[in-house]
């Protein structure tokens, strides 16, 4: 297939999961035998932080406006097998009407932000995708499942609304012999509303057990927060510095926003890199957990610091390093890249037969 994927960021990782989903998404199509072109809106803060400047599967394209878009792609999109436009992409409305009207193929949403997009369409207040557009689209693909999807389909009029989560890259995230740094650690860009739930779940435990070596990784955290003495702050960290901070924790800690909580069936990206490399993880509770990894066999759940603090100190480290495996072989059977790439394959294909 010619794919042209119209997406928030693939250079650039700064403050944002999209670009790793897309990277390993594009590596995999073009693995395959698709011919894939990239396409991202050249903007300040992604050129001053691009960590992939020149993605080396595919083809990477930057557009500098709507009319730089048009006068240079049109065709590339007029002759596309499937044209797919991310949430977020800056002005993304008016991108997704210019390929709803250029392209001849397959079109897309893919939306890496369900529940915040679904909250955004209720207030009108959403820049990148309008409700008149969302039947226009052949495809919703979207990074919650469950009960969403027939929303999607029921209030906006979707022809198809399916589940392509987010995956991870086992070539890169892998175990590694070394001796960890901290009890717990955390990586993830600050959020207002998941601040809370990372005060509960793991700096209440961090004070009440201060011996215990903690870290958090992540950018935009503001600078008037108080961070107890144990707990290390490292700011952004670029995805191939990912598996190093994960294989430096004896756990993992993962935390959901509010919206997708509240979805539920939003695995994050964070789930599946931890898992790949074998770190055991604790997480918060969502509806749909279980549905990606057994509580309790594959990880644990916590919804307290005082639980967290029970699994740091009474699971022993083999219990731990074999609960790391399974959720490892989880991973490596079901959330690759390569799964999610097969999986959007046959969603075209059926499209484009007309299902």
């Amino acid at each position: 297939m010619k794919v042209v994927i119209l997406g928030l960021s693939i250079t650039s990782s700064w403050g944002n999961g999209h670009a790793t989903t897309y990277r390993g998404l594009v590596r995999e199509l073009a693995r395959r035998g698709h011919d894939v072109l990239f396409l991202e809106r050249d903007v300040p803060w992604y050129a001053a932080n691009r960590d992939l400047p020149r993605p080396p599967y595919g083809r990477t394209e930057l557009y500098a406006s709507l009319e730089d878009l048009a006068g240079r792609f049109a065709e590339d999109v007029r002759r596309a097998d499937l044209a797919m436009v991310g949430s977020y992409v800056p002005r993304g409305a008016a991108v997704g009407e210019w390929v709803q009207r250029t392209a001849r193929g397959v079109t897309a949403f893919y939306d890496i932000d369900t529940p915040v997009t679904l909250a955004l369409l209720e207030r009108g207040a959403c820049d990148y995708l309008r409700p008149e557009l969302v039947p226009g689209y052949r495809l919703y693909l979207s990074f919650t499942g469950g009960p969403t999807l027939a929303r999607i389909e029921r209030a906006l009029g979707a022809p198809a609304a399916r589940p392509l989560y987010c995956s991870c890259d086992p070539e890169l995230y892998a175990p590694a012999a070394c001796e960890p740094r901290w009890a717990l650690g955390y990586l993830g860009t600050y959020s207002e509303d998941r601040q809370p739930v990372l005060e509960r779940l793991m700096l209440e435990a961090a004070r009440a057990w201060p011996e215990g070596r903690f870290a958090v990784a992540g950018p935009q955290y503001p600078g008037h927060l108080q961070w107890p003495r144990n707990v290390t702050r490292v700011e952004h960290l670029a995805p191939p510095e990912h598996p190093a901070f994960y294989n430096a924790q004896r756990f993992t800690l993962n935390v959901t926003r509010a919206d997708m909580v509240r979805a539920g069936y939003s695995p994050s990206v964070r789930l599946f890199e931890a898992a790949a490399c074998g770190v055991p993880i604790i997480s918060d509770a969502w509806p749909g957990l279980e549905t990606f990894f057994e509580p309790g066999r594959e990880l644990f759940v916590s919804r307290s610091g005082e639980e967290t603090l029970r699994y740091l100190q009474e699971v022993s480290a083999p219990e731990r390093r074999a609960m790391g495996a399974r959720a490892r072989q989880r991973v490596l059977s079901e959330h690759t890249a390569e799964h999610r790439a097969r999986t959007l394959e046959a969603y075209v294909l059926d499209a484009a037969r007309g299902g």
